[in-house]
């Protein structure tokens, strides 16, 4: 006797396979591409930071250099000279030991305008101290702030006639790259790394 089709138990066509979820491995290989798509945007966003904070660190510098410029501009007599002992704006080398001062020209008249320089250069050297860090200074008048062979800026001073009164400033940078032994972002001693901003000084004519 012939059963009707209509009766006959469903049956799934030969080679169809039946519906179902992810397997672990998938979800597991899922997170893994997940978490390297978190780290790299977590990278991105370290580096952002970091160089925003380098980017306030170069700003602060040429206002303080421009302001240097301004003392120097108001007491040009003494900012021409070039003779440290007769030019306390000149600084060799600061690294954190503020200059001596003969007067304190808040708590009362300077006497000369030389104790007006020497109270300004402690003032501004203050600042920078506080604001960048681990500052290095050099004031001088310097014929050839810029290295002839790569054009990068330098911490030693050409003397020269009608040598231009420049500031250079430096601060120990971290950057991405934090490794000691990259010169560009350590303070250094000696003539280690390069100056983060030079500046001309104008005294005065």
């Amino acid at each position: 006797m012939k059963i009707p089709s209509s009766l006959s138990p469903s049956r799934a066509p030969l080679g169809a396979s039946k519906p179902r979820g992810f397997t672990l491995l998938e979800v597991l290989v899922a997170i893994v591409v997940l978490s390297f798509g978190v780290l790299g945007v977590v990278g991105l966003q370290a580096a952002a930071l970091q160089a925003n904070k380098e980017a306030r660190y170069q700003s602060a510098a040429v206002a303080l250099g421009r302001e240097l410029a301004d003392m120097m501009r108001g007491n040009k007599q003494v900012a021409l000279q070039t003779s440290t002992s007769q030019n306390p704006y000149l600084a060799a080398n600061f690294v954190g030991t503020l200059p001596t001062t003969t007067s304190d020209c808040f708590a009362g008249a300077c006497a000369s305008q030389l104790a007006v320089a020497e109270f300004n250069m402690r003032e501004w050297l203050g600042r920078v101290q506080t604001t960048l860090p681990g500052a290095r200074v050099v004031v001088c008048f310097d014929a050839q702030p810029y290295s002839s062979t790569d054009g990068l800026p330098v911490w030693a001073c050409t003397a020269g006639t009608g040598a231009p009164a420049v500031v250079k400033i430096g601060w120990t940078r971290q950057l991405t790259n934090t490794a000691a032994t990259d010169v560009e972002q350590v303070r250094g001693s000696g003539e280690q790394g390069h100056p983060a901003v030079v500046l001309p000084l104008i005294a005065g004519s």
